[in-house]
């Protein structure tokens, strides 16, 4: 049984799964190195319980007992040592993942289970970081965690049957839909996400039409609650960009990052975190022109 859980990594991903983790009735500590991430991470943690509050999705005593159960953590080693699952979700770069799993895999029980939170990479290569393939396993959540339903549960190579299970019942318990997958560069939802924000990116290079004019024909037209712009500046540009490289080198030449894509990560216009993007948040979301 799953009592206490670790999130490694606070942004929003960490923090959302931190959220729902808490409020499914977890004992969670979140954890990251860096303590003025982890303050901004809490602030935005009581904003988002706040906010369910206010609009009747969360009652004040599940509030109460959920913020109750969340702890934050700058040691790594410490929260390991308790932990019954961790769930890592640092950036989409092999060398921090390894150095995550090579400390939790020092530090945690035998009977710790271990989660990434990767939307591309190899559940069977991060395993390889540590030495319980069987225990290892991928929960890719999607953003925002406390309002998206699934969690896409994908198995490595070595994957056990019971670790499968129980990863699906603390999905349950965090109030999320799941579909259990085998492992593919991409999963199922992430290779359909980045070929429809690539394409996005091209149309928009090639002077096919404007962002906000792009996103209302994905939104009213294929019924997307977002447009590619909209969810592209959300989980980040620098990440859609690492996940394309990504998939460029596992999946071939479909999957080559747009050229504009690639400037504005070198801009820094990474989105909402850098306060622009596609779009400028610092001015009412006015659109940025090229």
């Amino acid at each position: 049984m799953i009592h206490r859980l670790v999130v490694v990594g606070s942004g929003v991903m960490g923090r959302g799964i931190a959220y729902v983790a808490a409020v499914g009735g977890y004992e969670v500590t979140l954890v990251d190195t860096n303590e003025t991430a982890l303050k901004n991470a809490e602030m935005e943690l009581d904003s988002i319980f706040h906010k369910g509050l206010d609009r009747g999705k969360i009652t004040a005593e599940q509030v109460e007992l959920a913020q109750r159960k969340l702890q934050f953590e700058t040691n790594l080693i410490v929260a390991a040592k308790t932990a019954d699952l961790i769930i890592e979700a640092v950036p989409e770069i092999a060398s921090i993942k390894k150095e995550v799993f090579e400390v939790i895999e020092e530090h945690a029980t035998s009977e710790c289970f271990f989660a990434t939170n990767t939307s591309t990479m190899s559940p069977t290569e991060i395993a390889s970081y540590a030495k319980r393939p069987e225990k290892t396993i991928a929960m890719h959540f999607f953003n925002p965690v406390h309002k998206m339903p699934l969690v896409e549960i994908v198995r490595g190579l070595e994957t056990s049957n019971e670790t499968v299970e129980l990863i699906k019942e603390v999905a349950s318990k965090m109030g999320k839909e799941t579909v259990v997958i085998n492992e593919f560069p991409g999963f199922v939802t992430s290779r359909i996400s980045a070929l429809v924000g690539n394409e996005a990116f091209y149309m928009l290079q090639e002077g096919l039409g404007t962002p906000k004019e792009i996103d209302k024909a994905i939104k009213l037209g294929l019924n997307y609650p977002m447009g590619p712009f909209e969810l592209g500046d959300l989980v980040g540009l620098d990440t859609r960009l690492n996940n394309l490289k990504y998939l460029h080198e596992k999946l071939g030449e479909k999957y080559r990052p747009a050229p504009l894509l690639e400037q504005y990560v070198k801009a820094g216009r990474l989105g909402r975190k850098s306060g622009k993007g596609v779009y400028d948040y610092t001015i009412e979301e006015e659109l940025i022109t090229k």
